[in-house]
């Protein structure tokens, strides 16, 4: 049941992609910021810039922009002061959440992320209280809204590329890889596909379904909160009937 939810997720941000795409390609800047200055500017030497390459390409940013903010890191190596932190808590109706992040001040984060749980009826908790129940994979999203890709040939592609497993359903097929492999089984699958995303995901182990319009509400309400706040990267839940 994963491709329900995880397909929920991929809608959810690739209409925020559409109408903000300028913030998108903000957020992916700072990623980009925090690789080169951990690994260097070369994705053949340092991985975690190729898969952010990977995660940019498929949010469809202009390979201008990849490199200028390539760029931009190498030279400012010295100015850059962002720091990854990851928080995790509990949502309405106990679903779990991890919110990755990427800020030059993390009292304003952290106090931005426990206010929308707190304010959302949630919790947010230490480090570890939820990602037991996560793993980490690549995931890479092909489009297929036009239900013309043969199921068996997008399976064997994504063996063949690397890949571990693949789901379909609906309007897409999700490709499971590992996360270092990511980046490769990417680029092979979009020279015969249209990804909509490729990136390292934390996926759950199992999902939850809120029936209390209350509790639907709020997780709602909340992962507009976390979206629009532009030090969080992205949003892991194991909410599975998220419209």
């Amino acid at each position: 049941m994963s491709g329900h939810s995880k397909w929920a997720n991929i809608k959810h941000k690739k209409g925020k992609a559409d109408a903000e795409r300028g913030k998108i390609f903000t957020k992916i800047g700072r990623e980009i910021a925090i690789a080169v200055r951990d690994g260097g500017s070369d994705p053949a030497i340092n991985g975690k810039l190729r898969d952010v390459i990977a995660k940019a390409k498929a949010s469809n940013m202009p390979n201008e922009n990849i490199k200028r903010s390539i760029a931009k890191a190498a030279g400012e190596l010295g100015n850059v002061n962002y720091e990854e932190i990851q928080y995790e808590g509990y949502a309405p109706g106990g679903v779990a959440v991890i919110v990755s992040t990427v800020t030059d001040n993390r009292n304003r984060t952290a106090s931005d992320v426990r206010h929308y749980f707190d304010k959302y009826g949630g919790n947010m908790g230490a480090a570890g209280c939820v990602s037991w129940s996560f793993d980490k994979k690549g995931v890479i999203v092909i489009d297929n809204e036009d239900e013309d890709l043969d199921e068996e040939a997008v399976f064997e592609s994504a063996l063949e590329a690397g890949a571990d497993d693949l789901e379909a359903e609906e309007g897409i097929f999700t490709v499971y890889t590992q996360p270092d492999d990511v980046a490769a089984v990417a680029e092979a699958l979009s020279a015969k596909y249209r990804l909509l995303s490729a990136q390292v995901e934390m996926v759950p182990q199992n999902y939850i379904t809120l029936t209390d319009e209350g509790d639907i509400k709020n997780m709602s309400k909340m992962l507009e909160m976390f979206d629009d706040n532009e030090d969080v990267q992205n949003v892991w839940h194991n909410w599975e009937n998220e419209e």
